[in-house]
């Protein structure tokens, strides 16, 4: 083909634009180094093909390129390393919550306050060892004296009863509506932002900066349970190309739910029963008819980690079950207190009973136990023997009774079972109450080892996502360096250029004039 005799200029031209346009963008990156999920952009270039023919072809025609044309601004992403991040961010969200409400657990039954259970048990033992002395035995003040200690023991459980309660309705209020709220507020603006980028797309804008903001609310979503991410290019006519957005989350059971798909979305509900567990979480995926609930289907994600802390029992549901909820630490409480109420009340016999339940059922609870309001009126009083034939005051076998709850209470060992018979533990009251606090701490230090481990992988992926689509300003520096002498260099290009035209149009031809 027939090169144009100004072609050189239009090629010098497009140089200097697509090296003036990739500082541009450079600058870009440099003003958004420290902006929170801001990627890094960089000009795509494609070279210009050499177009049309020539009349005369031979092998010794040489065709060049007409120079370097600029496709479009893009973002530099690894969408693997995209899907090992939000994969990442559900696993330590799961963690995250576990270990919220275990640090709660552990302040119902912290004993660093000297009224707490395990000093107040420790003091209706030391009561009753001052009854059971030959010279104070049988006086009426220390039967007063050991039903004071009582009443405390038994205010305590109360406390810690009511601060179980409360703990539970806190965190389901948190999460139906706080976290549910925060759910719904991503959903709804990703699909804002999936219209406002596509407008964008058709006008010729690849609205890099607004798919910045809605891959942080992906991510944000991600937390709450594992999602998939994919995206499919739309032709919408006149070769003008949109991407558009589509995701869904596959529950535990292989099923899959379209959270997210192009303009419509889905929704995520979640429900407690009267603001009290158990927790339910259903979704309604987008064209689905009906919700599903998903709760023991969730995988990973803040929701698992909340609903498991929620609703699971551990043995009480299930031997196999490993996850110790909330209700674990309730049940085996209340079990506790039924213990050590059903042994006393037996241990009295009938000098009548020393706890009876506050809403007449036959089990005794740390919210429903009180002291009987016999003893309260001093129509019943501590049985200080069972045996008729004791003798006098100074004979020691008048106060074995006293000396059997004192046993019962220190060294006599006690089982904890569930309600199907699951042995849960065994041995004293205060080695019971201790288990409940070891357990307590095991599984928090369990928990926060776990979540520090996820958390420096999440880290080391974060860093490795910063590394390719994080602004790196030795890098920018660089390319601004770059771009720099390819401008000048495409204008000394241009001037060349010129030099050369000067000389055929003035220069040439002149001799002999």
């Amino acid at each position: 083909m027939v090169r144009s005799t100004f072609a050189g200029f239009s090629v010098a031209r497009l140089a200097m634009s697509a090296s003036q346009t990739a500082l541009n963008v450079v600058g870009q990156n440099v003003a958004n180094i420290n902006t929170s999920g801001y990627t890094r952009q960089r000009l795509d270039l494609q070279s210009i093909s050499p177009a049309g023919h020539s009349m005369v072809n031979s092998k010794y025609n040489i065709s060049v390129g007409q120079g370097v044309m600029m496709t479009g601004v893009s973002q530099i992403r690894d969408p693997f390393l995209d899907i090992q991040y939000r994969n990442q961010l559900a696993e330590v969200g799961t963690v995250d919550a576990m270990d919220t409400i275990l640090d709660r657990i552990g302040d119902v039954f912290d004993e660093t306050s000297a009224s707490k259970i395990s000093s107040a048990l420790n003091d209706v033992v030391s009561q009753l060892q001052n009854m059971s002395k030959p010279d104070t035995a049988g006086q009426d003040t220390y039967d007063t004296l050991v039903r004071s200690a009582m009443e405390t023991l038994v205010n305590l459980f109360h406390e810690s009863a009511k601060d179980i309660t409360d703990m539970k309705a806190e965190f389901v209020d948190r999460i139906t509506g706080t976290e549910a709220q925060k759910i719904d507020s991503y959903l709804s603006d990703i699909l804002e932002l999936n219209e406002s980028i596509k407008n964008s797309q058709i006008l010729g804008n690849p609205a890099l900066e607004l798919m910045d903001q809605r891959n942080s609310l992906i991510d944000e979503l991600a937390t709450y349970l594992p999602i998939n991410v994919s995206y499919e290019e739309l032709n919408v006519g006149g070769n003008v190309k949109i991407d558009t957005l589509k995701i869904t989350f596959r529950d535990t059971d292989g099923n899959e739910h379209t959270l997210i798909d192009d303009n419509e979305k889905g929704t995520i509900s979640v429900t407690g029963a009267n603001g009290m567990p158990p927790l339910q979480v259903q979704i309604t995926g987008v064209g689905a008819a009906t919700a599903t609930d998903v709760t023991d289907k969730l995988g990973e994600g803040v929701l698992k980690g909340y609903a498991d802390m929620l609703n699971k029992s551990g043995v009480y549901d299930d031997p196999n079950t490993d996850t110790k909820g909330i209700g674990f630490y309730e049940e085996y409480f209340n079990e506790f207190v039924n213990e050590f109420a059903t042994t006393l009340n037996n241990l009295n016999g009938a000098g009548g009973a020393l706890f009876e339940t506050s809403d007449g059922s036959p089990d005794f609870t740390a919210e429903n136990i009180r002291v009987s309001e016999a003893w309260m009126s001093g129509q019943v009083h501590i049985t200080t023997t069972t045996n008729p034939d004791s003798g006098t005051t100074g004979n020691e076998s008048a106060y074995e009774n006293v000396q059997r709850m004192i046993n019962a209470l220190m060294s006599d060992r006690h089982s904890f079972t569930t309600a199907q018979g699951e042995q849960v533990f065994e041995g004293t009251f205060l080695e019971a109450y201790t288990y409940l606090q070891n357990t307590q701490a095991t599984e928090r230090s369990s928990i926060s080892t776990i979540l520090t481990n996820r958390t420096t992988v999440l880290n080391q992926i974060a860093d490795s996502k910063d590394s390719v689509s994080g602004v790196s300003l030795d890098e920018e520096v660089m390319s601004m360096m770059q771009y720099q002498q390819s401008y000048n260099a495409a204008a000394r290009l241009m001037t060349a250029l010129d030099e050369i035209l000067d000389k055929l149009i003035n220069n040439t031809g002149a001799v002999g004039r």
